[in-house]
């Protein structure tokens, strides 16, 4: 039956007798309210992995708690709740618990006719586990198994007989075009912190207009990234359940251990999985932590899936609580005509080119200009889902006029700079600064360039240099949010001697304005203390 394809007759409803089928499921039963209907129809299911396998689903009060929050009605008996979010740590039975949500809405008790139910996930193997998932619970319950029709190539079940005669159920991938045209009346979105975009949220929840009562269900660890998707629906989730938001159509579900708690305590690991010590096995995650003490690079990673905190994953470079600890505000006017240090990441030809300086006897300032082309620069948001023309209009970044990068229009900034600021030295990358020096040739403009190469033997002592600035100080970058994404991206890669250097190939997006600053601290670092101004002259006294 499992394999049946397009146009499969339904079984009928003598034939479905003659196998058991009672006339009225448990979840039919009068008197019980919209929620206890969708609790009694999972309570009937049965697990299908793990050590409760074969077992009934019995929801644990947490969940029950959810549910109930989720099917609350109003007075005429409709579900108030549009928008839901469920954020905990891994292995916390999370696909057991959306699978028996879809079916409750494919073919259990909130089914409608010709409903249309989806499962959407960042790619087409994480999507495939809630059809999985669904198929192998269809398959043990006779009256499911009796008229759904599942089609396992395309990941879809139609339902032939009964509650929700006429609906589907397909798993997407995070193809968004497969999103235009449909009219979801459930949809659950699947570990949005891998989502590379928002496209296919925004096309399956504005798909839902043409239904009464449209459910979508985020599920999800938190993401590492302040800009993403699920940031941001986490962010909005918990001005709702503290209050600063008023939308009761909207319902979150936030397990989290505190981001500045001690991740080793384990008395604290229940705060991001509830189900911890039940059928969240105590013992494993003791075995994740103990490496992740032991290997430091694994100890996001934990902090990340485990403990569900939004902490990025891989070799980052800087902690973001030691770099939002240094968003002191910086007066640019104080530094007038005061001596610094620059760094210069010029980009190709698209990319984001940034400019640091960094003033070491001036409480360690950072300031930081970058450009972009303003062509498609809509695109290039949604590539790399950071507001860029917000940073634009808030002067954070400048947009050079044309499809290229316009570097006459970075040179001249640059001189204004070098007018404004005592600019001791400026390291480049060898490799992009032939067209530059054309350019400062042509308009008579002279800087006090440095060659600075992007290997292990320079970058090795600018990184240990910048990292020492951000956790001895002094260091404030202002709290500039295009600095603070770039930090959130930028990863480092080791050599065989201890020796680091940022690494844009496994950067996680933009990394410029790192390099550009990172560049600026190290030359300072490596700038001989008889060559650097006589600073007494710049000191004012009372």
């Amino acid at each position: 039956m499992g394999a049946r394809g397009p146009g499969a007759k339904p079984t009928t409803k003598k034939q479905a007798r003659k196998r058991g089928r009672p006339k009225k499921l448990p979840w039919q039963k009068a008197g019980l309210t919209r929620a206890e209907r969708v609790i009694a129809f999972i309570e009937s299911l049965k697990l299908t992995a793990g050590r409760h396998a074969g077992k009934p689903f019995l929801l644990r009060p947490w969940q029950r708690a959810d549910i109930e929050a989720i099917y609350k009605t109003d007075q005429d008996g409709h579900r108030i709740v549009r928008q839901a979010l469920q954020t905990l740590g891994r292995k916390n039975g999370k696909t057991a618990l959306v699978s028996g949500l879809a079916l409750a809405h494919l073919c259990g008790p909130e089914a409608e006719p010709r409903g249309e139910v989806y499962s959407a996930a960042s790619d087409r193997d994480q999507a495939a586990r809630v059809f999985r998932e669904m198929e192998a619970t269809i398959l043990e319950d006779e009256d499911l198994a009796s008229r759904c029709n599942i089609q396992r190539f395309a990941k879809k079940i139609e339902v032939t007989d009964g509650p929700g005669a006429g609906s589907t159920y397909v798993a997407l991938s995070s193809d968004a075009r497969k999103a235009h045209g449909l009219s979801p009346s459930f949809a659950i979105c699947d570990e949005v912190a891998q989502w590379q975009n928002r496209e296919l949220y925004d096309n399956l929840t504005t798909g839902m207009g043409a239904r009464d009562e449209p459910l979508t269900v985020v599920i999800s660890t938190q993401s590492g990234d302040p800009n993403s998707l699920m940031s941001e629906l986490v962010a909005y989730g918990r001005a709702v359940v503290d209050g600063t938001i008023e939308d009761p159509k909207f319902f979150a579900s936030i397990y989290v251990v505190p981001d500045d708690a001690d991740p080793w305590d384990e008395s604290l690991w229940h705060l991001a999985n509830p189900a911890l010590g039940d059928f969240r096995s105590l013992e494993d995650m003791r075995d994740l932590a103990a490496k992740a003490k032991r290997i430091p690079a694994r100890e996001a990673v934990f902090r990340n899936l485990y403990l569900n905190q939004s902490i990025a994953t891989g070799a980052r470079f800087i902690h973001a609580a030691d770099w939002r600890a240094l968003s002191e505000p910086v007066d640019r006017s104080a530094l007038h005509q005061r001596p610094c240090w620059g760094g210069l990441d010029l980009s190709s030809t698209t990319d984001l080119t940034s400019f640091s300086l960094f003033f070491p006897e001036d409480g360690g300032a950072l300031l930081n200009w970058s450009w972009l082309p303003a062509h498609e620069i809509a695109e290039r948001e949604l590539q790399d889902r950071v507001p860029y023309r917000q940073w634009a209009e808030a002067g954070l970044l400048e947009l050079t006029p044309g499809r290229a990068i316009n570097k006459r229009h970075v040179a001249i900034r640059l001189a204004e700079l070098a007018a404004e600021f005592d600019i001791q030295s400026i390291g480049y990358d060898r490799w992009r600064i032939k067209d530059m020096t054309v350019i400062l040739d042509e308009e008579g403009i002279t800087l006090p360039l440095e060659d600075f190469g992007m290997g292990y033997k320079d970058q090795g002592p600018a990184v240990d240099a910048f990292e020492t600035r951000v956790l001895d100080g002094p260091l404030a970058h202002g709290g500039n949010p295009l600095l603070q994404w770039a930090i959130s991206n930028a990863v480092v890669v080791i050599d065989p001697s201890g020796a680091r250097k940022l690494d844009k190939s496994r950067a996680v997006a933009r990394i410029d304005p790192v390099v550009a600053a990172v560049i600026a601290v190290g030359l300072h670092a490596r700038t001989p203390k008889s060559e650097e101004s006589d600073w007494s002259d710049f000191i004012v006294t009372a």
